[in-house]
C-alpha cells in the first residue's frame, strides 16, 4: 500500500510540475510577445513623421530629424529645465524621440543650447542655431531656433475682446521683435482702445514661453509646428518693396503668371472706365 501511494504522489506531482511548467512557458511567451510587439511598434512609429510635433531646438527637418535620431534620451537629460519629454508608448508619437508640450513646460532659451550639444548623431543640428562672428568664425545664437510658431485664436484672446492683457508680450525673450502690440480702436465702446499681440514669423522661434503665460483656459496663443503654422507663397506674386522677394521670379516663365481677362489691357484703360 505505502508503495502505491508514493507513486500515486509522485505522478500527481509530476503533473502538478508540468502544469506549472506549461503555465510558466505560456505567460513568458505572451510576455515576449507583448514586448516584442511594443518594440516592434515603437520601430514602426519612430519612422513616422508626425506633423503636429514639436521639436527641441536645431532639429533637423522632422523626416532626416527620424533618420538621424537613435532615441538615445541624452538631449532629454541634457536640458536643465526637464522641458524636453522621452515619447513612450501611448504618447501617440514616435516612441524614444524627444519633443516639448510648452503649455506645460516650454523652451526657456538656453544660449548654450545644452540639449543640441549632448546629441551625437547631428538630429540636433549645430548648422541651424549658428551664426557667424566678426571674424568669420561659427557661433550659437538661440534666437535662430525655429521650434515652430506662436499662433493667436483671436476669437478667445481677450485683449483682442478689449481686456487689457499683454502676458505674452511681456514674456517673449524677443519682445518687439517675435511679438508686438498694436494699437487699435474699441468699436464697441468708442472710446477705448485694444491692445492686440501679434506674432511675426521672421523672429518668433515658437519657445512656448507665451504659451505657457497665457492666462485663458486653454492657452488662446499656441505654438505649431512652422510647417502647420504657416503658408506658402507662390512665384506668381512678390512683395515689390522687398528685394529679395523679387529673386523667386528667377527662371519664372511667363505660364505661370496670373492672366485674367483685365491684365490682357493697359491699367488706364479699365481704371479710366471704371470697368472694375
Amino acid at each position: 500500500m505505502g508503495d502505491a501511494r508514493e507513486e500515486i504522489s509522485e505522478e500527481i506531482r509530476e503533473e502538478t510540475n508540468g502544469r506549472r511548467k506549461f503555465l510558466i512557458e505560456t505567460v513568458r511567451g505572451l510576455g515576449f510577445a507583448v514586448t516584442g510587439g511594443l518594440v516592434w511598434s515603437g520601430f514602426i512609429e519612430g519612422k513616422k513623421a508626425y506633423p503636429f510635433i514639436l521639436r527641441p531646438p536645431g532639429a533637423a527637418p522632422e523626416e532626416s530629424f527620424l533618420v538621424r535620431c537613435t532615441k538615445c534620451g541624452m538631449c532629454v537629460e541634457a536640458c536643465p529645465y526637464d522641458a524636453l519629454i522621452l515619447a513612450s508608448p501611448g504618447d501617440e508619437r514616435p516612441v524614444g524621440t524627444p519633443y516639448l508640450m510648452p503649455r506645460e513646460r516650454p523652451c526657456y532659451m538656453c544660449k548654450d543650447i545644452p540639449c543640441m550639444k549632448a546629441c551625437p548623431t547631428g538630429a540636433l543640428d549645430k548648422s541651424l542655431v549658428s551664426e557667424k562672428d566678426g571674424h568669420g568664425k561659427a557661433k550659437l545664437n538661440i534666437n535662430l531656433a525655429k521650434i515652430g510658431m506662436a499662433v493667436i485664436d483671436r476669437e478667445n484672446c481677450i485683449a483682442y475682446w478689449g481686456i487689457q492683457c499683454d502676458a505674452c508680450y511681456r514674456v517673449c525673450p524677443l519682445i518687439d521683435k517675435a511679438i508686438t502690440v498694436e494699437y487699435t480702436r474699441n468699436e464697441r465702446t468708442g472710446k477705448h482702445a485694444i491692445l492686440a499681440p501679434v506674432v511675426h514669423s521672421d523672429a518668433c522661434t515658437g519657445c512656448g514661453l507665451c504659451e505657457r503665460a497665457c492666462v485663458t483656459k486653454k492657452a488662446s496663443i499656441f505654438v505649431l509646428p512652422r510647417r502647420v503654422a504657416m503658408g506658402e507663397s507662390s512665384e506668381r506674386y512678390i512683395r515689390g518693396w522687398d528685394i529679395k522677394d523679387e529673386q523667386r521670379l528667377e527662371g519664372v516663365s511667363p505660364e505661370t503668371k496670373t492672366v485674367t481677362p483685365r491684365s490682357s489691357k493697359d491699367p488706364l484703360e479699365y481704371l479710366n472706365k471704371g470697368d472694375f
